[in-house]
């Protein structure tokens, strides 16, 4: 996956699934992309206190003062990656040299590794919040920087592409 927005969306959405199923998440996502401008990180970094008041009380969304906080604070950070990189692509891309990493046959699938350490160090040290190891790694199995899909999987090779 190498699209920005959709990046910043899974960014989102993995810090909002902390502590939830997934199910959870999935059964919100249309109404996170209606509450969070279709996650569009110009204008979620523009959220201001009213508009934060406003998500807090939309049921359609995980209510949680931090997590809304965070998703308004990463906007603003991914933003300054943008700057930096030319596009959060160019800059998530590099922590794999631009290459999906792909499970190896008989390795349990982890919830965290080395890179995704790595990761979450980084972004924590350019003022993102909710991007702990594990959250990154589910991130990365998320767009396609890891290809943790059984061998036998039928999305194995599609998303080794």
């Amino acid at each position: 996956m190498h699209d920005d927005r959709t990046l910043f969306e899974f960014l989102i959405l993995e810090g909002a699934q902390a502590g939830l199923s997934w199910e959870t998440i999935l059964r919100k996502r249309e109404n996170y992309r209606r509450a969070f401008d279709n996650f569009n990180p110009k204008k979620v970094a523009r959220y201001d206190e009213k508009k934060m008041a406003k998500l807090l009380k939309d049921q359609g969304i995980i209510r949680n003062r931090l997590k809304i906080a965070s998703a308004i604070q990463n906007a603003r950070a991914f933003l300054e990656i943008q700057k930096e990189f030319s596009s959060f692509d160019e800059y998530v891309w590099r922590f794999v040299n631009g290459k999906p990493l792909q499970r190896k046959r008989g390795v349990p699938v982890p919830v965290r590794t080395a890179l995704s350490d790595n990761l979450s160090r980084d972004l924590k040290s350019r003022g993102f919040n909710f991007v702990g190891s594990t959250i990154c790694y589910a991130f990365m199995q998320a767009v396609g920087i890891v290809n943790d899909h059984d061998l036998a999987c039928f999305r194995y090779r599609e998303v080794a592409k």
